[in-house]
């Protein structure tokens, strides 16, 4: 269910009832794209079942699911289009298409095409933890988070999120980790080192090298650390229940539930998603607090890093083009 994670904080004073946050879902079911829609995006029902309900309730944890479908037509053959009617009023007419017909002649075009483009369509899971004022989403990058928080805001009425702070970045801890040459002092209890990495330098060039299936606990590491660069992802498991990898954002990516952990999942259609919601949910509530705590706790949203005179921000940068070298093969950690 969970392939990555992401973590907000709820600001106290929100608790909706699932009958209100029902209703509010409702008005904005996901309905496919028309023929002439570029994009849609709405609520489905999480478990499937058409018209049934959009919030589901399992072991006291909320869960929905946004949808979200695009159609794309490639920008060249917009253009290639468009060319066409500039090149038919210019031949009737003499005269050549002005910037502003110019451009309504690519809307025009784009609009007469959609309809021939094919839809994508991904989902996000949401995960409310009202008990302990937690928002997680699996949407795989900022830009997606963001989309799925505006939708939140906007259908909840009185909802506010923030990007939940720790006292300490993950990329200070990931350096201390793989700096170490005593783990068994500088960890913290239950979370080992993987066999994944990447490593980005701060200056201009943002050079980055990339390790997978390599042992990471090595001088090797320890000399390009002290060069300067800095780790943006660490693959991590934590007591030997999941795999994951920490990015410098502090997100989960990569999530994986090792051997053992759904060994008693049902094997029935009807109670599968109540099984997989309880254990996916019922473990991240365990990973969540550890990683928060390997962290140095949490810290009030907008308050300032320890050593800083700046409120961290609530969400990365772009990154830039980079030269990269890789390090071992392109398998994932797990």
């Amino acid at each position: 269910m969970f392939k990555n994670v992401t973590i907000y904080r709820i600001a106290p004073g929100w608790d909706a009832t699932l009958e209100s946050m029902e209703a509010a879902l409702d008005a904005v079911r996901f309905v496919p794209c028309s023929a002439s829609q570029d994009k849609s995006v709405g609520w489905a029902e999480p478990r499937g079942e058409e018209h049934g309900p959009l919030v589901e309730s399992v072991a006291g944890q909320r869960i929905l699911k946004l949808v979200i479908e695009t159609k794309a037509v490639p920008g060249s053959v917009v253009k290639e289009k468009a060319q066409e009617a500039a090149d038919h009023i210019e031949a009737t007419t003499g005269r050549k298409p002005g910037k502003k017909e110019t451009k309504e002649l690519r809307e025009d075009a784009l609009q007469s095409l959609l309809p021939q483009a094919f839809p994508r369509r991904g989902s996000v899971w949401v995960w409310f933890d009202l008990k302990n004022g937690l928002l997680v989403t699996d949407a795989g990058s900022q830009g997606k988070n963001d989309e799925v928080v505006t939708e939140l805001v906007r259908v909840f009425d009185g909802l506010a999120l923030t990007l939940l702070q720790t006292a300490m970045t993950p990329q200070t801890v990931m350096t201390q980790w793989l700096a170490t040459t005593e783990p068994e002092n500088d960890w913290p209890e239950g979370f080992n080192v993987e066999r994944e990495c990447e490593l980005k330098s701060a200056d201009e060039e943002k050079s980055s090298i990339k390790f997978t299936r390599h042992h990471l606990l090595t001088d090797e590491v320890r000399k390009h650390l002290t060069e300067g660069k800095l780790p943006t992802r660490l693959a991590l498991s934590w007591e030997g229940r999941i795999g994951f990898t920490l990015t410098e954002s502090m997100q989960l990516k990569k999530l994986a539930f090792l051997e053992g952990v759904f060994d008693d999942r049902a094997n029935d259609d009807e109670s599968g998603f109540d099984t997989d919601v309880a254990l996916a949910t019922g473990e991240l509530s365990k990973l969540i607090p550890a990683v928060i705590a390997a962290l140095g706790g949490e810290i009030e949203p907008g308050a300032a890093l320890p050593g800083t005179s700046d409120a961290p921000a609530t969400a990365p940068a772009k990154p830039k083009q980079e030269a990269v070298t890789a390090v071992g093969d392109d398998d994932p950690p797990f």
